[in-house]
């Protein structure tokens, strides 16, 4: 019983700051985390909230003109990919 308070604990924080996360995004930025979060599902350790934690990092990352996405971008600039992974608790 505690461990499905705890699971359901977890599940209504990760909604609630995913809809304040939605609120201060551009809907252009959420565009672009959305696609980081399908292009990186199913990567090793790459559980839902790591990936969307790494997904919004790398957007806070780029620059708002930027035209790539977030999956292109990250292979061009390592560094702030693994700064961004740190980040995020991924690997």
């Amino acid at each position: 019983m505690r461990l499905l308070k705890g699971l359901l604990l977890v599940a209504g924080l990760s909604m609630a700051s995913s809809a304040a996360l939605a609120q201060a995004m551009t809907a252009d930025d959420l565009k672009w985390v959305n696609q980081c979060i399908s292009d990186n599902r199913g990567e090793p350790g790459g559980t839902p909230a790591i990936v969307r934690a790494y997904c919004v990092c790398m957007n806070e990352k780029m620059d708002s003109n930027e035209t790539r996405s977030i999956t292109q971008w990250e292979k061009a600039n390592p560094a702030a990919r693994r700064a961004c992974e740190r980040q995020a608790g991924w690997k």
